[in-house]
């Protein structure tokens, strides 16, 4: 499998994120999704796929930022901007996918490099695949979603059970030839919950 095939089987199993993360104070910040989360969510698929991701320094430039709090008091920070490079590596083949991405970051001192770094590999990450964070509990919702598609499946697949249970306890080896005939199927476990339905009722009919 080429390397092309391995990212497009982590984008079609990743799902949309919700943001879990909030940036200021007294409620005048904004959500976003933590790095942490978006690495949950795509480091098993990553792994699963044998692909390693390469974070690189490209260049930087640091500017120094004075300036005075909300509550007036002078403050000073570095400013980090950052070119950087990150390449896919596919570890069966050698095979690599590099993309230049920029960050910039600002925190206290030797810290902005950091957040610059931490903030390019989740939003590069969010971006190359095209994983959608406009809904708070999109993540949730996939997985309730999930849920109920299993639970539904689950059911009717009980139901099928109690149903060629009960059609094998009416019909006759003849009746059950001709059924098999009219379906054009092997056994009765292969009828939908529909024909099963159709079929006991028919038989109750006649047995009346």
């Amino acid at each position: 499998m080429s390397i092309w095939k391995k990212l497009l089987e982590v984008e079609k199993h990743v799902r949309g994120l919700g943001k879990d993360s909030s940036s200021g104070s007294g409620g005048f910040g904004y959500k976003y999704v933590s790095g942490s989360k978006v690495l949950e969510a795509i480091k098993p698929l990553m792994v699963a796929n044998g692909l390693l991701l390469k974070q690189e320094i490209v260049r930087v430039e640091v500017q120094r930022v004075d300036y005075k709090t909300s509550k007036g008091i002078e403050k000073s920070e570095h400013l980090f901007n950052v070119w950087q490079k990150f390449t896919w590596v596919d570890v069966d083949t050698g095979e690599m996918d590099v993309n230049e991405f920029f960050a910039s970051g600002m925190n206290d001192w030797e810290k902005g490099l950091g957040s610059a770094l931490t903030y390019a590999e989740r939003y590069f990450l969010l971006k190359y695949f095209h994983i959608p964070t406009d809904e708070d509990d999109i993540d949730n919702s996939s997985r309730k979603m999930e849920s109920e598609k299993q639970e539904r499946e689950k059911h009717t697949a009980e139901l099928k059970s109690k149903g060629v249970a009960k059609l094998k306890s009416l019909i006759t080896l003849e009746q059950k030839e001709e059924l098999l005939k009219k379906y054009h199927v092997k056994s009765l476990e292969e009828l939908s919950l529909e024909q099963l339905k159709e079929s006991v009722n028919q038989i109750e009919m006649m047995k009346k």
